[in-house]
């Protein structure tokens, strides 16, 4: 079963599970709704350019914002320059975030231009960075790579054994290569082979949906914790249904009124924060969220269609009452949507809703 917890050095994380850096989605609002939830023991922030940070512009600082009630928390990195990266991550060290982690997974064309995947093409220059990276701070250092550029060159190993005796202190694992971006299945046998070639821990991502799914790639791959970033955004539950799991056996699912409740919440802390892409926001949110709301596609609809927050979290609210004044139940009109809704949500960046049944039960293997 997923582990109660895991050390990075003396970091404790309890329980073993983490929340995946994204771009535009693990913004504070967002991590701390997933905290509010339960059963995700680190968060982490969307990647952030070095770059940036160490020119002090303003968009890039308001990336690594956190509260205090979001420790432990890890602050991701993204360059190729040496000297910069280890200057951003003093500046991450000074603002108080537990751990430091260097993407190098990242798919992204602008991204792997300057860091990310684009990184496991030139090892000479990524110790460099680890090196460097390592004697600026203090606090542990970790990577999340991926398996490599294509197949033609998986280095997850390399790279993992390398980080380890530079003196980085937990790696995670997304065993797609570059070019497959987010398609195809992700080889579990790559996260195995780097747990058997390090003795510091080793984060599993990749293709974990539900529960059960952490708990086979613990089982498969012995890493020692779990990663999830793509079905969070579309079941930000999840967490909270794996530490069920992992104690019960079975995992309920939210009902309409948790989906109310949780929408409605995040869209006036996000219409609260008065940001300039607010709406922008609120609209990426409604394409993976309602996937697993029944009848998902009207309310999709309407906010797509609202011109200001304000009209989002009218159709929110207008959406949900209507629901429940008709008396519908969510389970059964779920269970008549499930396969067209999912199969619209696989085909996102950020896909994999969650079951559909209002309760799974599932006997739990030794």
């Amino acid at each position: 079963m997923i582990p109660g917890s895991f050390q990075i050095r003396d970091l404790t994380i309890r329980p073993a599970a983490v929340l995946a850096p994204m771009a535009g989605v693990t913004d504070t609002l967002f991590r701390r709704v997933i905290r509010g939830l339960g059963g995700c023991g680190l968060l982490m922030t969307e990647f952030t350019s070095s770059e940036g940070i160490t020119r002090s512009a303003q968009k890039t600082l308001r990336y690594l914002f956190f509260q205090e009630d979001e420790h432990p928390i890890t602050a991701q990195l993204f360059g190729a320059n040496p000297a910069v990266m280890a200057d951003a991550a003093r500046m991450v060290e000074d603002l108080g975030f537990d751990a430091v982690d260097i993407n190098l997974g990242c798919p992204a064309k602008k991204v792997v231009k300057c860091g990310g995947s684009g990184l496991l093409r030139d090892l000479p220059l990524l110790e460099n960075i680890f090196r460097s990276v390592r004697a600026a701070v203090k606090i542990p250092l970790t990577i999340k790579l991926r398996a490599g550029w294509d197949e033609n060159s998986i280095v997850a190993v390399e790279v993992a054994t390398l980080a380890e005796s530079v003196g980085f202190e937990g790696i995670a694992v997304h065993p797609r290569t570059r070019t497959q971006g987010y398609s195809g299945a992700a080889d579990w046998s790559i996260i195995a082979a780097v747990k058997q070639a390090v003795k510091i821990p080793v984060i599993g991502n990749g293709d974990i949906n539900m529960p059960e799914d952490a708990a086979r790639m613990v089982h498969e791959t012995r890493c020692d914790a779990v990663m999830i970033g793509r079905a969070a955004a579309t079941n930000p539950w999840i967490f909270a249904q794996m530490a069920q799991y992992a104690s019960t056996g079975r995992y309920d699912t939210p009902s309409d009124a948790d989906r109310h409740r949780l929408l409605s919440g995040y869209y006036r802390e996000i219409k609260a924060a008065n940001q300039p892409d607010s709406i922008g926001k609120m609209k990426q949110f409604a394409c993976w969220f309602t996937h697993g709301v029944g009848n998902g596609s009207e309310l999709r609809q309407k906010v797509h269609a609202a011109k200001t927050p304000s009209e989002v979290l009218e159709s929110v609210e207008r959406f949900f009452e209507s629901r429940a004044a008709a008396g519908v139940d969510r389970s059964a009109a779920a269970g008549n949507n499930a396969p067209e809704e999912l199969r619209a949500a696989r085909n996102e960046d950020l896909a994999h809703g969650p079951s559909q049944h209002a309760r799974v039960e599932t006997t739990v293997g030794t």
